[in-house]
């Protein structure tokens, strides 16, 4: 399944870009999983994406819970909870 990843404010810097389209293994079903697994993928992720209660996501242009489903086509953006413009 395709994702596209769209990395805001210090998470870009972190990461060292602003998106990026993965396969992601099937079983990633939720924001959660997909956090998860892309902290699994070692840094930068794993530093930029550990701090679980200060990253907010959103699918699609619409807030999203770490429970709520992703799927092939999504577009999911990580940022902090506070971004500048």
């Amino acid at each position: 399944m395709k994702i596209r990843i769209l990395y805001f404010a210090l998470l870009r810097d972190a990461m060292g870009m602003a998106e990026e389209t993965p396969e992601v293994p099937d079983d990633v079903t939720t924001t959660g999983a997909l956090r998860d697994w892309l902290r699994s993928r070692g840094e930068p992720w794993a530093t930029a994406l550990g701090n679980q209660r200060r990253i907010r996501a959103a699918v699609n242009q619409e807030m999203a819970d770490p429970e709520d489903s992703i799927k092939d086509g999504d577009e999911v953006a990580f940022f902090p909870p506070v971004t500048g413009g």
